[in-house]
């Protein structure tokens, strides 16, 4: 089986992993660390541990196909209701949260949660400490050119401003041994879909997870987003999207940049694609990758079994 590496966090990496789950069992995600609101962020601030929540819905995404597994999915899933303590709190959070203070090891407890579910391949942390992500930010002055910085993901991810650059907090940050070892190691890697400056270029701002991806012989795969996010990409074109990864991971490499066939791209659109994803050595393809609604209407999401078709179409699985 081929061996697949899928890096993100929230809901993109979780249609990423659905499809990858059906290609293979031999699947890993290296998910992002900078969460730092709700369940994860009580958790962060009280606890010090790496946030759980993005984990937690990898986890899920990769959890047996069986009654067994699907009970378990849900029971991760489930957020606490009420006006208590407990309240907003998601079942799995607090799982991985005590099985770390339990085992003293976040992998260990990560993949003791892996065993309970299901789970068809392995979920780890792209860096074993929790980071913070820093923003440049314009439009929030009424001078446009004024720049600000906005801190945290929550903080970026909301801005009503326009993001111009991201970085970590502390700056270049150590990677997860065994998150490099499963980039290295993969047949495919993919990036993305998902918010594009707290979810998915975070990963790209770890110099050993950077250097994995340019150093492996594996099929890299960008997955770009389906619409644009008000706030980290409002107005942003693909082309764009492309060149913020240029931009923030100079010299990165990468083969594949997908792109969903039914975005109204015009030929100089496609052109102009074309040419940003050459600066990282890819060539743009379009697949039919978007979830519709039961009434025929998009969703803004992908669809997992459409991205698969569109891995295997990609990489002659």
């Amino acid at each position: 089986m081929p061996r697949i590496t899928s890096m993100g966090g929230g809901h993109g990496l979780f249609s990423t992993l659905r499809a990858a789950r059906s290609l293979t069992e031999k699947v890993t995600a290296v998910v992002t660390v900078a969460d730092d609101g709700g369940s994860s962020g009580r958790i962060r601030r009280e606890l010090g541990q790496i946030p759980p929540g993005d984990l937690r819905m990898a986890l899920a995404a990769l959890s047996g196909t069986d009654d067994h597994g699907q009970l378990w999915e849900q029971v991760l899933q489930h957020r606490f209701t009420g006006t208590g303590a407990l309240a907003g709190h998601a079942a799995g959070n607090l799982l991985i949260s005590a099985l770390v203070e339990v085992l003293g090891d976040q992998i260990a407890a990560l993949d003791e949660v892996g065993k309970l579910v299901g789970v068809r391949g392995r979920v780890l942390p792209m860096s074993p400490i929790p980071l913070d992500i820093e923003a440049e930010v314009v439009g929030l002055a009424d001078d446009p050119r004024i720049v600000r910085k906005v801190r945290g993901q929550v903080a970026v991810a909301t801005t009503p401003g326009q993001v111009r650059r991201v970085s970590l907090i502390p700056v270049q940050p150590p990677a997860q041994p065994e998150s490099v070892a499963a980039i290295m190691d993969a047949d495919i890697v993919t990036l993305g879909p998902g918010s594009w400056f707290s979810s998915v270029l975070p990963h790209l701002l770890v110099p050993e997870i950077a250097a994995a991806i340019n150093d492996t012989d594996a099929h890299r795969i960008v997955v770009l987003n389906l619409v644009a996010e008000p706030g980290e990409t409002a107005g942003f074109s693909a082309e764009r999207h492309i060149h913020m990864i240029a931009r923030h991971a100079p010299g990165i490499q990468v083969d594949t940049v997908l792109v969903d066939e039914n975005q109204l791209l015009d030929p100089t659109e496609r052109m102009y694609l074309q040419r940003s994803a050459s600066e990282l050595g890819a060539h743009v393809v379009y697949h039919d990758v978007a979830k519709l609604s039961d009434t025929g209407q998009p969703t803004g999401r992908h669809d997992p079994e459409k991205l698969a078709a569109a891995f295997s179409a990609i990489t002659g699985l």
